[in-house]
């Protein structure tokens, strides 16, 4: 019996000493085959000298009969929850009232540790014995589950080192995602239900009422805190290194920070790291570190004031459809698109979502005005995937396809779960003129030109040049060649481009026989003086000019002058420009600048020159009064002949036309 207690203590000892290395030290100091010998020596032992089994042996991790059921069981003090952030401002905010409240101008100092997505958990113990362990439950009573803390390798059944009488810890169970990946395999094969994720595992295994069962599923646990022993240590810090050195595993990625700044710097980090992790984290929990100031703090609710869960962004979340619109693409294909209150999913600002097809909104049981579910997991674009039917108020209202393309007013054809634009043009010239609006004549948008537009009309983002400028940073940024940065500098320069010269806005409209020339002349008869109108008064001012006195304008025949009347009298182009309107279009009508010694005069540009590019000359050209011709005619004053000229070199010298080298044509500049 002597031996046998000697040899019991001596391989309690040992095995201890292993765990802690492996699980507080992350040292495996021993093979995991000669770990398993060492306890099955000690069972054995412990099988022959029943009188020897204490609470802390490694053989009761596992052990006892199921249960019927959990008892009740009351926390030494509340269990609190935290309050949650999501964003840098949140942050602030919190600070600024935690300052306000402790009457302090700054707090600094503060431990950042990693958010386990796992369940929280209370252990005590007496004269450093584990004795009970429990759920948090609702902060102020859990159920016992004592044997399924047991079987958790990662929990000390002994303390180690100069540790309190009395100790209540509490921390964080969890399993890992290798695990999680393992059990759902298993559970598979078997036809079982797999579990969603890891905190749904550990919940699950936490509540078995067999520790069997519990045992089987290798879970682990991270300490972060202890109650009623402030005396202890007087740092957040001083808490993390007595629980280490009492056997307690605590996650290793937390550290000490100075401020706001160093807080969201280690948010970002761990953010990126994030699936690197053989865990799963939805955030940082940020404490105030000094002890005296968070006890000074208090408590709120169930939340303590000094600390905060400053959260990853969600990767679901709800929102409201305001709308659902119809957009083409480049085939002609019509895609429902949900227009939604702007909601941060996956750490992007989203307010649009495809719903693909009809067929699409028909299964998920879509109606506008519904409160739905956004998801999005890892760099894919967010989706609806639910809607919550049962929040309805009554007021939501059903959603049909179009039976006529909203772009040229053809009818409708269903091609499978598609539904598309009879006329098979209809896609490929709504894209052309997409590519004409944002080109560098007309509205100038900078990093958006055709593969752009082609990436936005396969997503279903846009339809017509109005929804351009609705577009947000979250809309873009999701796309595949996209990111932060370069959707930030795609929205800017659409929201720069709103402003625009008169011609140039003419000519992006693509009236058919409108070129450049044709666009300025159109822009001189504008009835209204120099200064900046809105599309409406555009739409106006043209819609009201009869087909003769178009006429009658310089360089405008009868053929131009009616497709420019047709084009301000045909529906959908009004309904576009009411549209461009909406969006904060804004329309700048230049009078003349600076010298107008060319005032009248006609040039035509032919070859490459040198030093000027062909756009800066005929700015500098229209600037001066001149005017822009594309062939030469009898109207024609100059021809420009830069290097290589075509035909039109030869046309000028036919018809006796002044050829101007480039160095004459910049001297007559000047």
């Amino acid at each position: 019996m002597k031996q046998a207690k000697q040899r019991i203590e001596k391989l309690k000892e040992e095995i201890r000493k292993h765990r802690y290395a492996y699980h507080v030290l992350d040292k495996q100091t021993l093979s995991p085959e000669a770990l398993d010998s060492l306890k099955k020596e000690l069972y054995d032992l412990e099988q022959q000298f029943p009188q020897l089994i204490t609470l802390d042996s490694p053989t009761q991790r596992v052990g006892g009969k199921a249960l019927k059921k959990f008892r009740k069981v009351k926390h030494r003090g509340l269990m609190h929850s935290l309050n949650d952030v999501f964003t840098e401002g949140d942050l602030q905010d919190w600070l600024r009232r935690l300052k306000s409240v402790l009457k302090e101008k700054s707090i600094i100092g503060f431990y950042c540790d990693p958010k386990m997505d796992g369940l929280a958990v209370e252990l005590v113990y007496e004269k450093g014995i584990f004795i009970q362990g429990s759920t948090r439950g609702d902060g102020e009573y859990g159920e016992d589950i004592t044997g399924n803390i047991k079987t958790i390798e990662a929990i000390p059944l002994k303390l180690r080192g100069s540790y309190p009488k009395d100790l209540v810890v509490r921390g964080e169970v969890f399993v890992t995602k290798r695990e999680l990946a393992r059990v759902n395999l298993l559970r598979k094969k078997k036809g079982e239900k797999q579990f969603a994720n890891p905190r749904n595992m550990a919940a699950g295994a936490l509540r078995q009422l067999d520790p069997k069962i519990t045992a089987s599923r290798n879970m682990s646990f991270y300490a972060y805190g202890t109650y009623g022993s402030r005396e202890l240590f007087s740092t957040h810090s001083e808490e993390y290194k007595k629980l280490r050195s009492y056997g307690m595993p605590v996650n290793p990625e937390g550290k000490v920070v100075s401020g706001i700044a160093d807080i969201i710097e280690f948010h970002k980090k761990l953010e990126k790291k994030r699936k690197a992790l053989l865990y799963e984290v939805d955030g940082v929990v940020v404490t105030v570190n000094d002890g005296t100031v968070y006890d000074r703090a208090g408590v709120v609710g169930k939340a303590p004031r000094a600390a905060i869960a400053y959260k990853f962004a969600p990767q679901e979340v709800t929102t409201i459809v305001q709308d659902v619109t119809v957009q083409i693409g480049r085939t002609g294909v019509l895609t429902p698109v949900a227009t939604m209150t702007p909601v941060n999913v996956g750490g992007v600002t989203v307010t649009h979502a495809t719903l693909h097809n009809y067929d699409q909104i028909k299964r998920l049981g879509l109606k506008i005005g519904d409160t739905v579910v956004v998801s999005r997991a890892g760099d894919v674009i967010p989706q609806i995937t639910r809607v919550l039917k049962g929040m309805r108020s009554g007021k939501e209202r059903s959603f049909r396809m179009p039976s006529v393309c909203p772009i040229d007013s053809s009818v409708i054809i269903r091609d499978g779960v598609l539904h598309k634009c009879s006329n098979v043009q209809c896609g490929a010239r709504n894209k052309e003129q997409l590519y004409h609006f944002v080109s560098r004549s007309a509205f100038r948008i900078e990093g958006v030109g055709p593969r752009v537009i082609d990436r936005f009309l396969d997503e279903g983002l846009i339809s017509d040049a109005a929804d351009i400028f609705t577009l947000k940073e979250g809309d873009i940024e999701v796309l595949d060649g996209f990111g932060k940065k370069s959707a930030e500098n795609t929205v800017r320069e659409i929201a720069g481009s709103k402003k625009i010269p008169l011609a140039r806005f003419l000519y992006s409209l693509g009236i058919l026989h409108v070129g450049e020339e044709t666009a300025r002349v159109l822009a001189k008869q504008f009835p209204y003086a120099g200064g900046v109108y809105s599309v409406t008064k555009i739409l106006t001012a043209y819609r009201s000019m009869p087909v003769d006195v178009l006429q009658q304008i310089s360089d405008i025949g009868p053929v131009v002058a009616q497709s420019i009347y047709n084009w301000f009298h045909d529906d959908g182009h009004v309904a576009l420009l009411k549209k461009l309107h909406a969006t904060g279009i804004r329309v700048v009508h230049e009078t003349a600048r600076g010298s107008r010694k060319l005032n009248g005069k006609t040039f035509v540009l032919t070859g490459t020159l040198s030093s000027i590019t062909r756009e800066q000359a005929k700015e500098r050209i229209r600037e001066a009064g001149g005017s822009m011709s594309g062939s030469v005619s009898y109207r024609t004053d100059y021809v420009v002949a830069g290097k290589n000229p075509g035909t039109k070199l030869k046309n000028a010298r036919e018809q006796n036309v002044t050829i101007l080298t480039e160095r004459e044509f910049l001297n007559i500049l000047k």
